[in-house]
Order: C-alpha cells, then sequence, then structure tokens
C-alpha cells in the first residue's frame, strides 16, 4: 500500500486536518470509536486511512464493511477509496442497482465492501459475503441510516458480524443515541461539532405571494453567477419549481429520491461542474454527498424538523468559510419555533443582478479507468486534440467505464465533431453531450 504522503498527494491533499489527525489516531488504537463531525470536514478520510493500514492486502476476502444511508455515499466512499491508490479491491452495493452485477463483483470478495443497509443484508442473508472474514464496521451517518427506516436491517447486519476487531461510527448530529444492537462498550468519543467556528449568515425573505415562485427568482437573480441548493419537501413541487425557473431561463438540475439512479448521479455531476447553477433538492442532498462548498441555500419549504434545518444549512459555511443561508416565508406559513428571530429582507427589495459568466456543459466519454484512461490523458486530449486552453476545460469526473467533462458551452460542438469516434488509449471513444 502507498505511504500516507503518497496518498495525500494523489489526492491533492497538503495535510491532514486536526479532525483526521486525530481520528486516525484513534481508530488506530481504538475498538470503538464514535467520530462526531460537521457535514464536509472529511470525515472519510479520517476513517479510511487508519482501517486501510489494518487490512491484509495479501488476504483476498471481505475485511472492512461500510454501511452508509444513501446510494451517492456509497459511490462517493467507493471513489475516494479507488482514488487513494490503495491496491485494494473495493466495490459499493446500493438498492436500484442491478443485483446480478452484485453477484458477478462479489464472485471475487472485495477487501472493502460499502452498502446501503437494505441491500447489505440482503447480500449477508443471501452468504454472498463471507461474514467470518469481516473484521472493521463503519457505520458512516449512522443516525441517517436509522431515521430513514434502516433500523431492522442494521441491526441485522449488526447481528451477523461476530468477529469484528473495530467499529466506527460516524455522524453529524449533536446528541446522537448510539443504538444497544451496536453493543458500544467503552467507546472513545471524537466531537469536534461543537468546535466549528460558523460563519453562517441565516436571513428571511418575505415573499409578497404564498407560493413564493417570484421570490425565488429574484433571490437567485439578485446574487448573479452563484451556486444554490433550493430545498423543497414534496417531490411534486420540485417539477413546478423547475418549470418556473425554466420559463426564467435559470438552467437547473433536480435531486430526489424518485429519480433512477443513473438521472440523480448525472444531476450532481453537472451541478458539480457548474453546467447547472441551481440544484432543487429534498432533504436527500442535505448531508453525505460530494458537493462543492456553496455561498447559497434556499429553504424554499421550511424542513421539518430543526436537525433537518441544521443539516441543509450546514451545505453552506462549511470549513470556517462563510455562506448564507435563506429562508423564503410567507407571512400567513407557520413559522417553527426552532428557526430563530432572523434579520429580514423584503421580496420587493432584491435587485437583479447582471454578472457574465462562462457557460460549461456536461459531456460524456464512452471510456473509463478499466480502459487504463486518466485525468491528465482525457485533459490533454481535450486540450490538444480538442483544441481547448486550460481556462475553458472544467471538471473531470473518471469512473471506471465512463468519464464526464465540463466544457465551455461556447466550443462544445466543434470540440465533439472534433473528437468523437477518435481514439484514446486505443479505445474509440463515443462523446456526446448528456441531457
Amino acid at each position: 500500500m502507498k505511504s500516507e504522503i503518497e496518498i495525500l498527494q494523489k489526492l491533492g491533499i497538503e495535510k491532514l486536518n486536526p479532525m483526521q489527525l486525530d481520528a486516525k489516531e484513534a481508530i488506530q488504537n481504538n475498538h470503538e470509536v464514535l467520530l462526531l463531525s460537521p457535514t464536509g470536514t472529511g470525515k472519510t478520510l479520517a476513517f479510511l486511512l487508519p482501517l486501510f493500514n489494518q487490512i491484509d492486502h495479501k488476504e483476498q476476502s471481505t475485511q472492512l464493511l461500510i454501511v452508509v444511508p444513501t446510494r451517492e455515499l456509497a459511490i462517493q466512499i467507493e471513489q475516494v477509496c479507488k482514488d487513494m491508490g490503495s491496491g485494494l479491491k473495493v466495490n459499493a452495493v446500493y438498492g436500484g442497482r442491478s443485483t446480478k452485477k452484485d453477484l458477478a463483483e462479489l464472485s471475487h470478495q472485495p477487501h472493502v465492501l460499502i452498502g446501503t443497509p437494505g441491500r447489505l443484508a440482503d447480500h449477508l442473508d443471501r452468504k454472498t459475503v463471507d461474514v467470518k472474514t469481516i473484521k472493521f464496521l463503519v457505520l458512516d451517518e449512522f443516525d441517517k441510516s436509522l431515521e430513514i427506516g434502516f433500523n431492522e436491517d442494521m441491526k441485522f447486519i449488526s447481528k451477523e458480524l461476530k468477529y469484528l476487531k473495530k467499529k466506527v461510527l460516524t455522524s453529524a448530529t449533536f446528541g446522537v443515541q448510539v443504538p444497544n444492537f451496536v453493543h458500544f462498550k467503552k467507546p472513545t468519543e471524537l466531537n469536534f461539532l461543537s468546535t466549528k467556528k460558523s460563519q453562517l449568515e441565516e436571513l428571511i425573505v418575505f415573499s409578497q405571494h404564498k407560493d413564493k415562485l417570484q421570490a425565488l427568482v429574484k433571490l437567485i437573480k439578485s446574487k448573479g453567477n452563484a451556486n444554490w441548493i433550493v430545498f423543497c419537501n414534496f417531490k411534486n413541487a420540485i417539477q413546478r419549481i423547475g418549470d418556473f425557473l425554466d420559463k426564467h431561463n435559470l438552467a437547473h438540475s433536480i435531486f430526489q429520491g424518485g429519480l433512477e439512479q443513473k438521472d440523480r448521479e448525472r444531476a450532481l455531476i453537472k451541478f458539480r461542474n457548474g453546467s447547472t447553477k441551481i440544484l432543487l433538492a429534498t432533504d436527500l442532498a442535505a448531508r453525505g454527498l460530494d458537493i462543492p462548498d456553496l455561498d447559497y441555500i434556499i429553504h424554499y419549504h421550511l424542513p421539518v424538523t430543526k436537525e433537518e434545518y441544521t443539516h441543509r444549512n450546514g451545505r453552506t459555511a462549511r470549513m470556517n468559510t462563510g455562506g448564507t443561508a435563506y429562508v423564503l416565508w410567507h407571512k400567513e406559513e407557520p413559522l417553527p419555533k426552532y428557526i430563530p428571530l432572523l434579520p429580514s429582507v423584503l421580496e420587493t427589495e432584491l435587485k437583479y443582478k447582471d454578472e457574465k459568466s462562462k457557460s460549461m456543459t456536461t459531456v460524456f466519454i464512452s471510456g473509463g479507468r478499466k480502459d487504463k484512461i486518466s485525468k491528465g490523458d482525457i485533459a490533454g486530449f481535450f486540450m490538444k486534440q480538442g483544441g481547448l486552453k486550460g481556462d475553458e476545460l472544467g471538471l473531470i469526473e473518471l469512473k471506471n467505464d465512463c468519464a464526464f467533462v465540463g466544457v465551455i458551452s461556447s466550443k462544445v460542438d466543434a470540440v465533439i465533431a472534433e473528437l468523437n469516434n477518435q481514439h484514446l488509449k486505443k479505445r474509440k471513444l463515443r462523446i456526446y453531450v448528456i441531457d
């Protein structure tokens, strides 16, 4: 396995932050660790580094099980594992994915298995995975898994794992209760929640109309070229809001549980690389997702609980940076007690800000990691053969069998005409714009 310095260099990280250093030491030296730290502080790397060092690389068996609440978090952690270049076999399983594909990958046992509780419980019940070899367990964002109804699956998983040497639980929530089925005896607790220096600004925007659509558009346009997550409570409302944004030429992506997994992934990809500046989302996007730190979030619908209000706000003002959370409110709407008395602004006070920005488009590439293609290869391909300058090429996301690239919109047609059906690393590539 690579050294820690090599892994950090590969990930583009200069050094571990204080939480990661403390977590690494605690996980190395203790059998039970409870890690409490805000969203976006690097908990994934904090538990992967020390646990990877304790895995027997020569033994081809599943030794580390990581249980997560959402498909997106499973995919995200799998990607981090692969980006670390550890040499370990890593697989992710989750609902909405073909069980046949799971079985094909698990026929050669991975060192690290990541998954959602329901799908993991199914595999343990099928005896697809040998529980006797699993020595390390991580319940990542465990309270979220319980909150969304995975209690029985998590209880079953914990009961099946009788040979554990180490347990790690993580959360971004104050006052979480560790369930009895985890059998924590004397856990080492690391609490970084109270030490976060939040620079979050919270404001109420008074809407003139009950539906708040006009106020939403005015607020977004008042900030010019900015990235937003707009939180909604209902899936059907997201479509209605999206249609209204379309009428005002505000490009957006939609992220909610009713979408196919491919559509959810592509919505996040387009948001990350700047093809869309607005993500319309349910609370599924409140935590556990790999999305950039934002300047602004909007509570279009007021959250049901104080915890969700906190987690939504946690998508901005992360890692000691600033950010603003707006609460859209109409006077006839009950304001929950957990939302404090906040400074306010009237819808009529919002002024349009004309700020030009480079428009980006997301391009699909039909080759990936399994074709020995790297991000550097793709960058060179688009710049040398495609004629793009460095600032015209956006984020590159490399998958096992494909890749996604942000390309400046003004040149995307010319680039595709030049590169489609050309070869990279002996692979003939199909390249096209994704919807």
